[in-house]
């Protein structure tokens, strides 16, 4: 999931925390005697902000009881994981279960880091939703466990939407179109905050048109943005971004969409819930006029394409305790643990069936029947260098919002899209 970056994290520190993951290890092994696994220690690291304390606390409690073992948790920051992950897991005492981004998950599982979890799939994982399963499989193999996820809505100004006239949300793409169309023609305001390189929206239109970003060519990968579905998705975004007085060359962070939002003036954004945190942080009166919907798709049964962003469970490789591990998880993700954490964090849960647990939480409410119809960017190792910047993807959206055809921009960026899936990971 993508993060706000903190503080980058000191070797020394780094070196202090990875020492305190080999401490009070008991005998080491991983065999349940009469007593359980009395004298073991499971380490695991979670991310800031993942696991409210009333969460860990009542985990913690069940595992104890269930195993007869300690658990340890060891708060990360997202700043640096990836580093300090790859360090932990090729030495002798890895964190035994983690957290690990979704679209990250595939590159730990090509480099022999995490634990097959086959086993697990088969004995809890046979309701997880599939489209958030998906990051968890690498190589046709299960290498994680999904955790929790979130993906984006329509954060709209209620107060405009009425002096529009506009009485209830919209349920297709269609109608939503009309309804910012109709509070440019009715008001003063801007209908819609789009600006040109949202890219992780347009991600989502590239999935709610079933197409891929990249694709097969012999044994490598290469950019398959000349794709007319890719085409598609496009125009779909620039017939709404029309509506839009953003930049055409910056992101939704360049400014962050959300201050603009709060300056009262704009219909509707397209974003994480959590941003309307940062529209009332800046105009604190707008907190009452802020709605949520879920982005509407071609046809009212269907909604839009999401990007999920979210976090996986693994069990290292490396690991004395898998078998510990994979009772941890058993208890974490089981349905009260897994329910709790959505109530709690308002996060979407593995299971369709727990969504109920989001009741009340209009963000959660707004995201969630989006989730089934949801996807990534492409689950494969060499997709990492594509996202630096600058992103071709986003200089692909550019020149199409800037006039070039489809078919143009993607011929602008090829070369450069390649070449960055052909670096070795």
């Amino acid at each position: 999931m993508k993060r706000k970056l903190i503080s980058a994290i000191g070797v020394a520190g780094m070196m202090i925390s990875l020492a305190a993951c080999g401490g009070d290890n008991g005998d080491g092994g991983d065999k349940a005697g009469a007593d359980g696994y009395a004298g073991q220690t499971l380490t695991v690291w979670v991310m800031d902000g993942s696991t409210p304390d009333q969460w860990q606390k009542d985990v913690t409690a069940a595992f104890e009881k269930q195993t007869k073992a300690k658990v340890k948790f060891e708060i990360q920051q997202w700043n640096g994981i990836q580093q300090k992950l790859t360090t932990a897991l090729s030495e002798e005492n890895p964190p035994d279960v983690f957290e690990i981004g979704n679209t990250q998950t595939p590159a730990y599982a090509k480099t022999g880091g995490l634990a097959d979890l086959a086993d697990l799939k088969t004995s809890i994982g046979a309701d997880w939703t599939a489209s958030l399963n998906e990051s968890s499989i690498y190589d046709g193999k299960q290498y994680a466990a999904p955790w929790y996820f979130a993906n984006r809505v329509v954060l709209y100004n209620k107060k405009i939407w009425a002096e529009a006239g506009i009485k209830d949300t919209p349920k297709t793409r269609d109608e939503f179109y009309a309804d910012l169309k109709q509070i440019g023609q009715k008001t003063d305001a801007e209908p819609l905050y789009l600006p040109g390189q949202n890219w992780y929206h347009f991600v989502g239109l590239t999935i709610g048109e079933g197409a891929e970003l990249v694709k097969k060519d012999g044994d490598k990968y290469v950019s398959n943005l000349a794709d007319p579905k890719i085409a598609a998705a496009m125009e779909t975004y620039k017939k709404f971004q029309a509506l839009s007085k953003a930049p055409k060359d910056k992101d939704e962070a360049t400014p962050q969409q959300g201050e603009v939002f709060g300056k009262g003036n704009v219909g509707a954004f397209i974003g994480m819930g959590w941003e309307a945190g940062i529209a009332i942080k800046a105009n604190p009166k707008i907190e009452k006029e802020i709605g949520y919907f879920t982005i509407p798709g071609a046809t009212a049964d269907k909604p839009e394409g999401v990007f999920l962003g979210g976090s996986n469970l693994a069990v290292a490789a490396g690991s004395e305790k898998q078998e510990l591990a994979k009772e941890f998880l058993k208890i974490a993700l089981s349905d009260t643990y897994e329910g709790e954490l959505a109530k709690l964090n308002g996060v979407i849960p593995n299971k369709e069936s727990l969504q109920s647990n989001l009741k009340g939480n209009v963000v959660a409410e707004a995201a969630a029947p989006a989730v089934a119809g949801g996807g990534t960017t492409p689950l494969i190792p060499e997709w990492a260098a594509v996202e630096n910047a600058p992103n071709p993807v986003k200089t692909y959206m550019t020149a199409v919002l800037n006039g070039k055809s489809p078919a143009e921009a993607a011929a602008q960026v090829k070369d450069e899209f390649n070449k960055r899936l052909s670096q070795q990971q």
